[in-house]
């Protein structure tokens, strides 16, 4: 026998059914909530029955839900239970199987069982977990990015209106001298009102690895740009009090993703696909991981298209009798995430670069890739379509390292797919 037990996740419940072989349902469905409780009385005690009729302990099947599988993940690696997590799209396929239209907890729960016996589908393997841990990290420091971005857009729009000039005082505006030095000289009035001695003190103590040279040059641009201030007099309180609290969140959100780098580094370098990726030229540690964490076992994978059509940069099709579509958008359907990783990889990989800092000539940091993007556009494909193109080729580069396990070569040559 070949026993399967189909999970319908939903928020904090699950509704359960049985199969003990192909087309032999056990007992009717049932629901279990996401309590420990539950999981130790009724659910495992539902798989150990399972597991005596069929001779074999049960395979679990359930679909991706965001977060709300996590529990019965956890319940089920501590107990040791193979698992499968399969695509909703896969998923929604098997449900819309039926000519009635019937959509019902159970039903799903059991179309899920018919399709474990349908399809070739993968269990999850442990590495996964590592994977995961990886993934979460990397997603949240791509959403804090995000905020920490349209947060510095809004200082920006409320420094415009109190000290506009203060933009050319420190090399990076949103370095941390540069904020906490306007965090405490937010107008032309306060730079004004203190000695030129007490500012030079001021940006020093805030910045000691700089030389006190640099202080005092800082210092005179200050006052510089607080002279040529056009709003010597601020009317309007507010803009001070939210520029205070916008720099305030910034410099939160710049401790936060440098925890995050530190801790994503860490678990990153215990894989050995993370140092394959960044011999890419192009490929920084952050993308690498990103990559690595959204991809997860590039075992899964049998063939490059595959994974092509998993990060959801493969061409839609669409064809009818006589009709075929010319226009041709790519699917979307896979990981957002790894989509913005692959875009930026290959933005920083065609990007001129200067090979030596006493030469002046230029070439690009992936010459391999600029290549075939010159060749792309030169046939008269728009940007935007060259860029994809080369996010399939860097995708087929991907798949080839990973299989083959070695550095990417800057000598062109033909990397063949592990079958």
């Amino acid at each position: 026998m070949n026993p399967v037990i189909g999970l319908d996740v939903a928020k904090g419940e699950s509704q359960v059914q049985a199969f003990l072989d192909k087309r032999k349902p056990y007992r009717k469905s049932f629901s279990i909530l996401h309590h420990v409780e539950e999981f130790n009385t009724v659910f495992l005690k539902f798989l150990k029955e399972i597991e005596t009729l069929a001779g074999k302990m049960p395979t679990v099947i359930l679909e991706s839900t965001g977060h709300y599988h996590t529990p019965i993940v956890q319940f089920l690696e501590e107990h040791q239970y193979v698992y499968i997590i399969v695509n909703p799209f896969i998923a929604y396929r098997a449900k819309s199987s039926s000519l009635r239209k019937v959509k019902t907890d159970a039903l799903d729960a059991f179309h899920l069982c018919e399709l474990y016996y349908k399809e070739e589908l993968e269990p999850y393997k442990k590495r996964e977990i590592q994977h995961l841990n990886l993934r979460n990290l990397t997603r949240l420091h791509e959403s804090i990015s995000g905020v920490s971005a349209q947060t510095k857009l809004q200082l920006h729009s409320v420094l415009d209106q109190i000290f506009p000039e203060y933009v050319g005082v420190f090399g990076d505006l949103y370095s941390k001298v540069s904020l906490k030095t306007l965090l405490q000289f937010p107008t032309s009035k306060s730079v004004l009102s203190i000695s030129e001695c007490t500012l030079v003190d001021e940006i020093a103590s805030l910045c000691k690895s700089r030389s006190d040279k640099w202080a005092k040059e800082r210092a005179q641009k200050l006052r510089d740009a607080a002279s040529r201030n056009p709003f010597q007099n601020n009317l309007f309180q507010s803009h001070i009090f939210n520029l205070e609290i916008l720099i305030t969140l910034i410099l939160q959100y710049q401790e936060h993703l440098s925890k995050l780098d530190a801790e994503i580094d860490a678990l990153a370098q215990e894989m050995e696909e993370y140092k394959i990726l960044q011999s890419i030229p192009g490929i920084g540690e952050k993308i690498a991981a990103t990559i690595i964490s959204e991809i997860g076992e590039i075992d899964r994978f049998n063939h490059p298209k595959k994974l092509v059509a998993f990060a959801g940069v493969d061409p839609s099709v669409y064809a009818s009798g006589k009709f075929t579509a010319s226009v041709n958008r790519i699917t979307k359907r896979g990981s957002s995430s790894l989509r913005h990783a692959l875009y930026m990889a290959v933005r920083c990989g065609i990007r001129d670069a200067r090979k030596k800092k006493t030469t002046d000539e230029m070439i690009p940091r992936n010459k391999r890739l600029r290549e075939f993007y010159d060749k792309k556009r030169n046939e008269g494909k728009p940007f935007r379509v060259a860029v994809i193109a080369c996010v399939n080729k860097l995708l087929h580069w991907i798949y080839a390292l990973l299989k083959s396990k070695t550095d990417f070569q800057d000598t062109p040559q033909k990397l063949h797919p592990a079958k």
